[in-house]
């Protein structure tokens, strides 16, 4: 995010959603009997969908491609690809990043298998001009493979592949199979293994105290968090103590941090990786140019609200978030409806949506 005559406050992706085309309401696809990929991307809008990433490019938000938002789980790798594709076409002003994990390969039978997976999705991202996310990866965690496991897989893909790229730690909220990802030390491990490389993490774990340990244990080593914690994001991008009286904005320690195309901003705060900037583009836009200001308190009145809306939208069960998402974009004007891939929109009540658009009255944006 940009002012006049300032250098970007913070690094934010918006993690983007995918629209479905109309006909898709007569398909029949549900949670309980969830449809093929290759059916479900017959009904894939793709015009639209690369319209949300041009309307959050235009805000100043660079692109999470191809990641949970984008139901990456349901939609299947053909469709995560031609995402990546597109949206590399676009060539967009804030630049994108996308995940990177397995999904193109049959059911592993060993971490040989991972390891060449993810490293042919990172090649694919990079050639794309992205950013590669590394994806969890959740074999590891099915089949409880020890600490050291853990790190020798992620230090054989980086061995193979060229930087930059960041680190993803999804909770078990967002997908059940990921219970005691990354055991012990394993992703401080990890993050230390080359550190050019690995320019950070992204992390989705909905614990802000977790969250400002690892960012202080990366900030001499120059790399950055970006926040994936929907509830809190506020606090966490102005940055100090998440859970302390409301800071001040924390000083800037180092500018000059490249990260592929965008100079950072290093210091005790948050970057951002947020699936909510998806709905709350407008007053985040606005809150970023208030801290560019050094304004913290105009920064924290507009983004306390959009908090609000977070916690909503991500409430239990938070895996369905995507639900007020593509709702508030449909009551904005920017896609004819809001289903999703398998009509996840149907896990969401009427008083949960109209509490969603409350809110996001609240907070501007709606």
């Amino acid at each position: 995010m940009e002012s006049p005559n300032f250098t970007p406050v913070r690094l934010c992706f918006a993690a983007a959603h995918v629209v479905l085309r109309d006909s898709y309401a007569s398909v029949g696809h549900s949670l309980q009997k969830p449809g093929p990929a290759a059916e479900i991307a017959q009904h894939i809008d793709w015009d639209t969908t690369m319209g949300i990433r041009r309307h959050l490019d235009a805000r100043g938000f660079g692109i999470a491609e191809a990641m949970d938002t984008a139901q990456r789980f349901f939609l299947g790798w053909e469709s995560a690809r031609e995402l990546i594709f597109r949206c590399g076409a676009l060539e967009l002003s804030n630049g994108f990043c996308a995940g990177a994990g397995t999904d193109h390969l049959p059911p592993i039978q060993r971490t040989s298998n991972l390891i060449d997976g993810v490293v042919y999705q990172i090649t694919l991202i990079q050639r794309c001009g992205g950013i590669p996310v590394i994806l969890p990866m959740p074999w590891l965690s099915q089949n409880k493979v020890p600490e050291k496991t853990y790190v020798e897989v992620y230090r054989t893909i980086l061995k193979q592949v060229k930087g930059p790229l960041f680190l993803h730690w999804l909770g078990p909220m967002f997908l059940p199979s990921l219970e005691g990802y990354f055991p012990g030390n394993s992703f401080l491990d990890i993050l230390a293994l080359d550190r050019e490389k690995v320019r950070g993490c992204k992390l989705s774990l909905l614990d802000d105290a977790l969250e400002l340990r690892v960012r202080r244990e990366l900030l001499p080593h120059d790399q950055i968090v970006l926040t994936g914690d929907d509830f809190h994001f506020g606090r966490l991008m102005l940055g100090g103590d998440p859970q302390g009286p409301a800071p001040e904005r924390p000083p800037v320690v180092r500018y000059n941090t490249r990260i592929g195309k965008h100079r950072v901003a290093v210091g005790d705060f948050s970057h951002a990786l947020l699936g909510i900037l998806d709905g709350i583009s407008k007053p985040a836009q606005q809150a970023l140019q208030a801290l560019a200001r050094n304004d913290a308190a105009e920064f924290l009145r507009l983004m306390t609200p959009c908090e609000a809306l977070g916690q909503h939208i991500f409430g239990a069960p938070t895996q369905h978030y995507k639900a007020g998402l593509a709702h508030l974009a449909w009551k904005n004007g920017w896609q004819g409806n809001s289903m999703l891939v398998n009509r996840e929109d149907l896990a969401r009540d009427a008083a949960h949506y109209a509490k969603c658009e409350e809110l996001a009255r609240a907070c501007g944006a709606l």
